[in-house]
């Protein structure tokens, strides 16, 4: 399978699948290669790591849910596999530059 097709085979599965605990495993058992093989090849073509890539998109995904509805923090969280509100305040902070407490009382991203 050609690389640009891997990968884009990839990151459609890693967008269905971002509620859930994926591995990189996970993730490279839908390309039909090794873990190791994938992810040295998913970071030289995108710039990411795999881990990386699937955090920060949902970093990105937690930021739009804060800011369109009023669900709790701690149930946003959850959904995006952190399991409790100080990891995801930390990595929300650090990728967004506010807490998820801030953004929601509109401190812009």
């Amino acid at each position: 399978m050609e690389w640009l097709t891997s990968i884009r085979k990839a990151i459609d599965y890693m967008e269905e699948h971002l509620e859930e605990n994926i591995t990189a495993q996970d993730v490279a058992d839908q390309v039909f290669m090794s873990s190791f093989f994938f992810q040295k090849g998913f970071s030289l073509m995108t710039g990411y790591g795999l881990g990386e890539y699937i955090r920060n998109r949902r970093l990105y995904l937690a930021a739009q849910d804060l800011q369109k509805t009023d669900e709790k923090i701690i149930d946003i969280a959850f959904r995006y596999c952190y399991e409790s509100p100080e990891s995801v305040t930390i990595a929300f902070s650090r990728f967004h530059g506010v807490s998820p407490l801030q953004l929601r009382e509109g401190s812009p991203v």
